[in-house]
């Protein structure tokens, strides 16, 4: 099974096919400027349906960069 970051960039990749393989992991909803709220609700049902994670709808205020969505995945997926 690939690992978590591998299987994020392919996640940002679906959601946001404009991006370069060197620009995801810099990628943040200040950077990408089709990273809207849409984009959000998407890249989260991406993230739930890979990862098997639910996200609450608190944390989405947490989740606006790829290196923050790592991190709360690394916390989400070891705890599980």
């Amino acid at each position: 099974m690939p690992d978590l970051h591998c299987r994020l960039m392919e996640c940002f990749a679906a959601v946001f096919p404009g991006l370069g393989e060197a620009e995801i992991p810099r990628a943040s909803f200040t950077s990408v400027a089709k990273w809207d709220s849409l984009a959000t609700i998407t890249l989260i049902g991406v993230l739930e349906e890979e990862f098997g994670v639910s996200v609450p709808p608190d944390d989405l205020e947490l989740l606006v960069s790829f290196e923050l969505i790592l991190d709360y995945l690394r916390s989400k997926t070891s705890a599980a």
